[in-house]
């Protein structure tokens, strides 16, 4: 393979004949085939975006580095201007077509600008786009009905918020005033929010600023992949319990868990793992909390919510992204009697279910269902994860594919034994698949993980198409 790579069409062809008059005929042939083979191509798609006539790429990243803070980070050496949108598709400023494998950051779960989602948000707006919750207004009673519906056990109190990180600030809030403890513990390698409250529930050092993380606690992560115990949920569960006992007064506020790690790199817990830890926290007067950002309305596909995959029932469970299609939208679902405690001061959240946000999360729910989206990311999610395990007997690179459903992270490493995060190759991996037209993410305290994450309408052709295309991409390394 490595010689056909130096040769031109004209010497291939003298190659060709020579080796063909030496009787080696087949042999060259089926190799430069192999390494001939033209760049898979982007599915066909049904859409034409209108021209685009505002400003270009190099005036947009000039006002933005003027303007905005320093603090905010792009993607790609010569950053993408993206300016239009369909189900899971983007377009650039030329026109030129994107898969999107990233969703916004696990953001857009039905589709970029799907018509209904649309419509709903629309419609709203036309009539009525804010009022607090200090007036009646059915929009949000009615978004309220709906989720809670989606919720197990007695988890059917609904508070509205704007983000994923207010949701888990808002969630630590309630664990600490139920249980009457300060101490929350959460896991190496999570991701809850960037706040001056949540940052300290992140364990990712990428994230955190030096500053008072306030009374949290941090044990080993269940990865097992890379976890100290492998998949071995007990004694992963017998280090929750010695770090209480040991860093702890022994009662604690709460636990807070993402099942399948986002921005750490799509790591799932071990198999059984909250079942084990949730007891214990509760034993020491904690509540437990699922960080479904990432993970909920039926992304990863066995299941609505992550956290049934561990077969647990949460204290309280927060929700965002997916959770509005694009939307500022945030929730915090609990007990009565944990909601209750909120009511002891007063708690307001002033943009939280405002109208149009409120009938856009209600019709995103309706399409999920009525497109059934959690079957059709189980389908193509399994089918995809198929792929790329077979793709990781072909490439040494790939040291593990890891998810669920639509939630799947591809870690690359440079020594398979040694799991050493191959962070150069994954950085020209990332700008090979932007060239073939695919955006995907990158996730891990290394940035060795590519996060596979598209709307929640991607197909099979699609996932064909990014597998053939990072098969590509990394034979051309």
């Amino acid at each position: 393979m490595g010689l056909e790579r130096k040769l031109t069409n004209r010497s291939f062809l003298g190659a060709l004949i020579k080796n063909w008059r030496w009787g080696h005929f087949s042999s060259l042939a089926s190799e430069r085939r192999f390494s001939a083979l033209a760049a898979p191509e982007v599915p066909a798609f049904d859409y034409e975006p209108k021209p685009y006539k505002g400003p270009l790429a190099d005036e947009v990243f000039e006002k933005r580095k003027k303007y905005l803070g320093p603090s905010i980070f792009h993607y790609y050496q010569k950053p993408l201007n993206i300016v239009d949108g369909k189900m899971q598709y983007l377009f650039d400023e030329n026109g030129r077509r994107y898969l999107d494998a990233f969703a916004g950051i696990v953001t857009v779960s039905c589709g970029h600008c799907h018509p209904d989602v649309l419509s709903a948000i629309m419609e709203q707006s036309k009539l009525l786009q804010h009022a607090t919750t200090i007036y009646l207004h059915h929009a949000i009673a009615d978004f309220a009905e709906g989720l809670a519906s989606k919720m197990p056990g007695n988890l059917k109190v609904v508070y509205f918020v704007n983000s994923g990180t207010e949701a888990n600030e808002l969630a630590m809030l309630m664990a600490r005033l139920y249980s009457g403890n300060l101490d929350m513990i959460a896991l190496r390698n999570a991701y809850h929010g960037g706040s001056s409250s949540t940052i300290g529930l992140t364990a990712l050092n990428t994230w955190k600023y030096p500053i008072p993380q306030g009374e949290i606690h941090h044990v080993l992560n269940p990865n097992p992949y890379r976890g100290v115990f492998g998949s071995d949920a007990k004694r992963y569960a017998e280090d929750v319990q010695d770090h209480i006992e040991h860093g702890t007064s022994g009662r604690v506020a709460g636990f807070i868990a993402e099942t399948i790690q986002g921005v750490g790199g799509a790591v799932e817990l071990a198999p059984g793992y909250l079942k084990l830890v949730y007891d214990i926290v509760r034993k020491a007067g904690g509540v437990c909390i699922a960080d479904e950002v990432q993970t909920g309305f039926g992304r990863t596909g066995s299941h609505y919510w992550g956290f049934e995959a561990q077969e647990v029932i949460p204290d309280i469970v927060t929700m965002a992204k997916g959770i509005g299609n694009g939307l500022p939208l945030g929730a915090v679902v609990t007990t009565p009697e944990i909601a209750s405690v909120l009511a002891q001061k007063i708690q307001f959240n002033t943009f939280g279910g405002n109208p149009v946000c409120s009938a856009g999360g209600l019709a995103v729910l309706r399409v999920l269902d009525k497109e059934k989206r959690q079957a059709h990311c189980a389908e193509v999610g399994s089918d995809m994860i198929e792929r790329l395990r077979n793709l990781q007997q072909k490439h040494d690179i790939i040291g593990d594919v890891r998810g669920r459903g639509l939630m799947v992270g591809i870690e690359l490493v440079t020594d398979r034994k040694q799991k050493t995060p191959a962070k150069a190759e994954t950085a020209v991996l990332f700008e090979s698949l932007r060239e073939l037209g695919i955006l995907v993410g990158k996730g891990g305290l290394h940035g060795n993980v590519f996060r596979i994450k598209p709307p929640m309408c991607f197909t099979k052709t699609d996932a064909d198409f990014l597998v053939d295309a990072l098969d590509y991409a990394i034979s051309k390394l």
